[in-house]
This record gives C-alpha cells, structure tokens and sequence, in this order.
C-alpha cells in the first residue's frame, strides 16, 4: 500500500503558460481600443471563451477563434481584415513562445523518477500540448503522458483506471486547486497544491480547501520532502 503514481500538471506547474495568455489580452484589448474601452473588451473576450469550452475545449487554437468572435461582435461586424489578420498573429506569436521551464522542475523529477511512476496530466490542445513537452526536454522523465479535454472527477477517474491504481494509490500536484487538486480529493487520491502567480479566473475558487489528503506548498522543490514524510505515514 501506498503512492504509486505522482502525476503533474503542465502549464503553469512545469512551464510558464498563463502569462502568455495575459499579453495577449493585452494586444487583443489595444486592437479593440476604438471600439471598446479595454476592461470592456476583456470581460466580452472571458465571456466568449467560456461559452466555447465545450466547442473548441482549452488551448491557443479555441483562444484564436474567441478573440476573432469577440473582435467581430464588439465592432458590429465591421472589424477590418487587417485587424483580424493581426489578432491570428497574436495567437501565432502566442504558439511560437519558447518553453520557460519553473525552478526546481527538472530536479524534483530527476529525485521521484525510480521511486515511483510519473506521469504528465495536463488539459488543453493536444498538437500544442505535445509540442511544449518536446521543447521542454521533459519527456523521458514521464511514464505516461494524458492530455485531457476536461480535467473532471470522472476524467481523473479514467485515468487512475487506465494506470491501473486506486485512488488512494495516486498523488497529484499541479497550480489549479479546481481542475489538478478537488477532483483527485474527490476521488480519493493526494493532492499537492504549488500556486502560480497568475491564475486564469476560470480556474479559481472561492473558498479554502481543507482536507486531509491535501497539502500546499510554495515552489515545487518542496512537494520532494511532502512526498517523503507522506511515504512514512502512508
């Protein structure tokens, strides 16, 4: 009995992901300027995107296309070409960013990998999702790599199934206390919460978690000790 398989999310928990997102609301708002002041045009642009997630799912791809719906609604469909072709550039740009690696990443990997199974659990575009690991120089670090279209209960459920674990089998950590940490808990797995510094407002919460399978912690180097002491009471 005991942990068996650490899981990690990617964006955000691995490699920087959320503050791309943010500069390109920036561009998106400055475009938008004449015909929108720019805090209006960012809450049409939230509100776009979450009423496409069951159609285009998370990712730059579904992102693109809501900033061209948004674009074309606020400007009563007289949005110029030249505008759109520079709102596609924005996504372009956003796909072609480097993968900056957090602090402590590849360590923490390097000292858990032998000791236990580790896997990637990330949501989001799968072409996209492939290509930030492969500029990581991450992948031989993994078992099992699952890019997931929604990071539910009944998702976790799939995969602890496909792992061939039970929950209490399986620890996962990630910066989204509502998609990486309640939906493990709920399940009855471990979760270890690192926050990021930037949250998307989709992936808040409002209320304080305290469970007894839940653990917090600063930077991602000190989920190692977590997971040790965790080892001895398990």
């Amino acid at each position: 009995m005991g942990i068996k398989v650490i899981a990690f999310d990617a964006d955000d928990t691995l490699w920087v992901n959320e503050p791309f997102f943010r500069e390109a609301e920036e561009k998106f708002a400055e475009l938008l300027e004449d015909f929108m002041p720019r805090h209006s045009s960012l809450k049409e642009l939230y509100r776009t995107e979450i009423e496409n997630l069951n159609l285009y799912g998370y990712g730059i791809k579904g992102f693109m296309l809501s900033m061209i719906e948004t674009a074309m609604r606020i400007s009563d469909q007289k949005i110029s070409l030249i505008l759109i072709d520079k709102i596609i550039k924005i996504g372009r740009e956003m796909l072609e960013k480097p993968v900056e690696l957090l602090p402590g990443v590849e360590e923490v990997l390097r000292e858990l990998n032998g000791d236990f199974r580790i896997v990637l659990a990330t949501k989001g575009d799968l072409l996209d999702q492939e290509r930030k690991l492969k500029k990581s120089g991450l992948a031989s670090h993994f078992h099992h790599i699952e890019v997931m279209s929604e990071k539910k209960t009944p998702d976790y459920k799939k995969l602890l199934k496909h792992l061939d674990i039970q929950a209490d089998e399986f620890l996962m950590l990630g910066n989204s206390l509502k998609s990486d940490i309640l939906p493990v808990l709920d399940l009855g797995g471990f979760g270890i919460h690192i926050p990021f510094h930037i949250t998307w407002e989709h992936e808040t919460i409002a209320h304080e978690v305290i469970h007894e399978r839940f653990y917090h912690v600063s930077k991602i180097s000190d989920s190692v000790k977590v997971i040790r002491d965790l080892g001895k009471l398990i």
